[in-house]
């Protein structure tokens, strides 16, 4: 199973460069039931090993804008240590359906995002640079706390908001997302946050999954293809919230239920 979620995963990102966290953190709470933060952090490491085998495929004749990109990891680093550490805090208790809920809303909402009217606003970067920091922040918090959303987030902002040629744009995204993965990777494995024996799974079928897609990408007509996957991964999030809702509600039940013995107990049965 662990084999065939890599190998499927890694094949989707090799045709399209996007969908590595959107997929494999819901795989990874609901087929394999790791805890939400333990799958962040495993999805991380294997999403990043995957980018570095795709990124001289997609790289290759492409160009990018470093001035761009520098501005971007400026505010998106230190929001992927805030995010990990809010992970790191909330998924405190190894099964907190809170914690499950959160990651199906972002992972959902950054998945959306792909049917977004444009609002081309080409000057905008190039006017007002001092802020695209500060709206990288909120993209890396969310990268830390999820492994998702670096790639369909990013290449919104820099799609619309300033002057590079799609061509660029990519380029730039692809190593804007490349650098948050390697990093995030870090902090997750400091944290100890990472299953080994799955992340070894995954790359046994990610690694020809993601070769086999670079290569097949030319004949794939990529934007419907990024459709399909957008629509999976708003369906698999959708399923993280109500997975996490059935568990806040069963242990508010359960919890309920022990009040309600405990009031029920007789005198003498508590002596």
């Amino acid at each position: 199973m662990q084999i065939l979620i890599g190998f499927f995963v890694a094949l989707a990102m090799g045709l399209t460069g996007i969908g590595g966290g959107s997929f494999t953190v819901p795989a990874l709470v609901l087929l394999v039931g790791l805890p939400a933060g333990m799958a962040v952090g495993t999805a991380f490491v294997y999403a990043g090993v995957m980018r570095l085998i795709a990124a001289p495929f997609y790289l290759a004749g492409r160009h990018f804008h470093a001035r761009y990109l520098w501005l971007l990891l400026r505010g998106a680093i230190p929001g992927l240590l805030i995010g990990t550490l809010l992970l790191r805090m909330l998924s405190g208790s190894a099964k907190n359906p809170i914690v499950v809920i959160i990651l199906g809303v972002l992972l959902a909402g950054s998945s959306s995002i792909s049917f977004a009217p444009k609002a081309q606003y080409p000057a905008f970067a190039r006017r007002n640079w001092k802020w695209l920091p500060w709206l990288a922040l909120p993209i890396g918090i969310e990268a830390g706390f999820s492994s998702a959303g670096a790639g369909a987030l990013g290449t919104v902002l820099l799609l619309n908001f300033s002057e590079m040629t799609p061509p660029q744009v990519v380029g730039t995204d692809l190593l804007f997302g490349l650098v948050l993965a390697v990093i995030g990777s870090a902090f997750h494995w400091e944290f100890g946050s990472i299953s080994g024996a799955v992340l070894v799974r995954l790359l046994e079928g990610g690694v020809p999954g993601v070769v086999l897609g670079c290569i097949m990408a030319r004949w794939v007509p990529s934007k419907k293809l990024k459709f399909a996957i957008a629509t999976i991964a708003i369906v698999a999030g959708l399923q993280l919230v109500w997975t996490g809702s059935r568990r806040l509600l069963g242990e508010h039940s359960t919890a309920a239920a022990a009040g309600l013995t405990r009031v029920a107990d007789p005198p003498a049965a508590r002596h």
